[in-house]
């Protein structure tokens, strides 16, 4: 008589029954506790030291740095790694797409909220007349013109997969980058009384700035990280003003480094054949490192790899089709 398969680590079983379950911890990369007591230790960013002399470079030239990589070797982790080891406070990001263009980074400014609410309190009012609520509250900083608020310590920057942009997007960054200021006209035109309006920022707990005469210029340029696919060229100008840092696939030992920087020594013993089962199955740009964690968090766990497909599953190829 064949013994029936173990399914205990299965949660979902697809058999229309319904249970109670208790789910298992998730794993450190997916666990969501707000910052402050109680909150998981971030993990360390592995890098070698000739890539991170190249984001000390940056650091030291006040550039920006374009990351290049494959898929999956940490190229916007790289930024978060930059800000906690530093402790340079919340990274600000700026996730670029084909229609983004260099005013969504630096600001907003919500003329039609602002002229409903002005309507809105005219009405209330009764007498047809009502204060203006004021157009500081309708201006908000994008992820790049917060990180150009001048402060002490400067602020990292994340503007992810910069060649999913226009093409025009990295020429219009141009100007920005090398004036580290620019100009929001909705303020610049206000009389001189208002000269000086507070405006929202990118940052979540509703933090104001001043801006003074519409002219925001930074004091310390941001640490800016921008990385890219590699899906196409960038213009020699641009990239002449950047610190070009190439993140390669990691190897054997990188790759166990990493898994015991995330999930301990102990994940290490007996996940020989997922880590050759991993190199095996990568070629440039098909495997992200983060599938191989899953694959090993999943077998220290108890799951059963081994079940038809699963490690398939976890282990596809982000190339081709789906």
């Amino acid at each position: 008589m064949t013994e029936a398969p173990d399914t205990d680590w299965r949660l979902f079983r697809g058999d229309g029954s319904t249970r109670v379950v208790e789910f298992p911890e998730a794993p450190p990369w997916r666990r969501f506790t707000p910052a402050g007591k109680g909150a998981p230790r971030p993990s360390p960013y592995l890098i070698g030291p000739v890539e991170a002399d190249v984001v000390t470079a940056a650091l030291r030239v006040r550039r920006p740095l374009l990351v290049t990589g494959h898929p999956g070797t940490g190229k916007s982790s790289l930024a978060r790694a930059i800000a906690r080891e530093l402790s340079l406070g919340r990274v600000l990001k700026w996730p670029v797409n084909s229609r983004s263009t260099l005013k969504e980074g630096l600001y907003h400014y919500d003329a039609i909220n602002r002229l409903r609410e002005t309507n809105l309190r005219r009405d209330q009012d009764g007498r047809g007349e009502a204060a203006d609520p004021g157009i500081g509250s309708y201006v908000r900083l994008g992820p790049l013109g917060t990180a150009l608020v001048p402060g002490g310590q400067p602020r990292v920057l994340l503007v992810d997969e910069l060649d999913k942009g226009d093409v025009d997007l990295p020429n219009d960054l141009l100007t920005v980058f090398e004036d580290g200021e620019f100009e929001i006209p909705e303020l610049a035109r206000l009389p001189e009384e208002q000269s000086q309006v507070e405006v929202l920022t990118a940052d979540p707990d509703g933090a104001r700035v001043p801006v003074v005469r519409g002219r925001l210029r930074c004091r310390e340029f941001p640490v800016v990280v921008i990385t890219s696919n590699g899906e196409r060229d960038f213009p020699p100008a641009f990239l002449r003003r950047c610190v070009r840092l190439d993140l390669p696939d990691p190897d054997e030992q990188r790759l166990r480094s990493i898994i015991a920087a995330h999930l301990g020594e102990e994940a290490l013993a007996g996940v020989d054949d997922l880590v050759e089962a991993f190199l095996g199955r990568r070629a440039p740009g098909e495997l992200a490192t983060d599938q191989l964690l899953n694959a090993v968090f999943l077998r220290i766990g108890g799951v059963n790899l081994d079940a038809e497909g699963l490690l398939e599953a976890v282990l596809h190829r982000l190339g081709g089709t789906v």
